[in-house]
């Protein structure tokens, strides 16, 4: 069994969370980063961490997709207030998608991102960041906000932006996309292992035409850790080694993990 850790999930939105756990630990998952995306997410993930104390951390955000103007200074104040029991500031991001943008539109996330960068600056806390069909911009933002550490999570860009982002010492994360999604599967392939954490995106539906079609959980980092595997033909224990190796790191865990 490898130590493994499932650093993006959204554990507030699993139905039979108790069970999830249960079997995350059996799958020798020794954290899971339960990210938040809007102020009552946040209230949560914090309630959580509490509830699966050392085994819970939370990272506290505001995703492109739940943006509301009147609610970005409320969140704000929220996660300044509890900064301090944060392992992290994400989700948050830009998106590019059509649907997303009929929402929040480009100015109002770019707005409400580089305040959430300001929050990561001062606070030296690592940002989780979304950016589809926005990998420029965001690349942009995070250069300009001079951030320490910096995960785009589930990446599916350009070659040449990751290369960007990887000479700037910044991550991506592998999801059980890794598995079918061809864009996601070629960054995987490219980025080095030093810059590469593991993911599920939890409760995430992957779909594969109608191969499969399941909904995510954190266990599912041992399916990540496969396809890794077998798309870059490096054995599971040294990936597995890696990866968990980068998520201690890069969110300040080893000390707490240290026995684990």
């Amino acid at each position: 069994m490898y130590r493994l850790v499932d650093t993006h999930a959204h554990l507030e939105e699993i139905g039979d969370l108790k069970q999830a756990i249960v079997e995350a630990r059996s799958a020798n998952i020794i954290a899971i980063i339960a990210v938040g995306s809007d102020y009552e997410s946040n209230q949560k993930v914090l309630a959580l961490a509490q509830a699966y104390k050392d085994f819970v951390y939370p990272a506290l955000g505001l995703h492109p997709w739940n943006l509301k103007e009147a609610d970005i200074e409320r969140n704000l104040e929220f996660i300044e207030a509890h900064i301090n029991e944060a392992v992290g500031i994400g989700e948050i991001g830009l998106d590019y998608d059509k649907r997303v943008r009929a929402r929040a539109e480009k100015e109002l996330q770019t707005h409400m991102l580089r305040q959430m960068l300001r929050i990561g600056k001062i606070y030296k806390k690592p940002v989780i960041i979304h950016s589809r069909y926005a990998w420029r911009d965001s690349l942009s933002l995070v250069d300009e906000a001079q951030l320490e550490k910096v995960v785009f999570h589930w990446y599916t860009g350009t070659s040449s932006v990751l290369r960007d982002m990887i000479s700037q010492g910044y991550f991506i994360s592998a999801t059980p996309a890794v598995e079918y999604h061809e864009e996601h599967r070629r960054a995987v392939k490219e980025v080095p292992l030093e810059r590469l954490l593991l993911e599920t995106d939890s409760p995430v539906v992957y779909r594969r035409g109608t191969e499969f079609e399941y909904e995510s959980r954190p266990a599912d980092v041992l399916k990540v850790l496969k396809g890794v595997s077998a798309l870059r033909g490096i054995d599971e224990a040294q990936i597995a080694k890696i990866t968990t190796d980068n998520a201690l790191k890069f969110f300040s865990l080893e000390s707490r993990l240290l026995n684990v």
